[in-house]
């Protein structure tokens, strides 16, 4: 009797399991590692071109993982590097996309809980999915985006631990 009872809540437990497994689901996240490497493939960019900004990458909520400030950097862009990326995270679009809105007419844009609406913010997407975001601020606002879209370009290969 008490072999059968065990084999039941052993077969009961099983499928709980499996529902609760099916109830979850697993989520790629930025590590350290991957984000030095996304901001290391961006800093380059800014050297190579004479730039001085602020490279932030944060989570997919926002949140900082990794700040650098090139040296002679206004520090004025440093909330600014942060909020760019927050939008172009939270937002999963670039922030550009808000500028652009705000520029046409849409003002409302400006109302948006969170969002800094400057170019200069892109999202890092993984298997298809926005895992986070870079924030570059400090030089003309093309010059920002472009150097953050060079350290969204390598974020694939830094997430699978390929060398860059």
């Amino acid at each position: 009797m008490n072999r059968i009872r065990t084999i039941a809540v052993a077969l009961l437990l099983a499928a709980s399991a499996g529902v609760v497994a099916a109830q979850t689901s697993t989520k790629n996240v930025i590590s350290l590692a991957a984000a030095e490497k996304i901001a290391a493939a961006a800093e380059a960019e800014a050297k190579k071109r004479g730039a001085t900004v602020v490279i932030a990458v944060v989570d997919d909520g926002g949140h900082l993982i990794l700040l650098k400030r090139l040296d002679d950097t206004q520090v004025a862009s440093v909330e600014v590097g942060i909020g760019k990326a927050r939008t172009a995270a939270i937002f999963r679009r670039p922030s550009k996309v808000f500028e652009d809105q705000i520029k046409n007419g849409r003002v409302a844009s400006l109302a948006l809980p969170g969002a800094t609406p400057l170019q200069g913010g892109v999202p890092i997407i993984f298997d298809g999915k926005v895992i986070g975001a870079i924030g570059v601020s400090g030089n003309t606002p093309q010059e920002d985006e472009d150097i953050a879209y060079v350290g969204a370009a390598v974020a694939e290969k830094a997430l699978k631990g390929e060398k860059l």
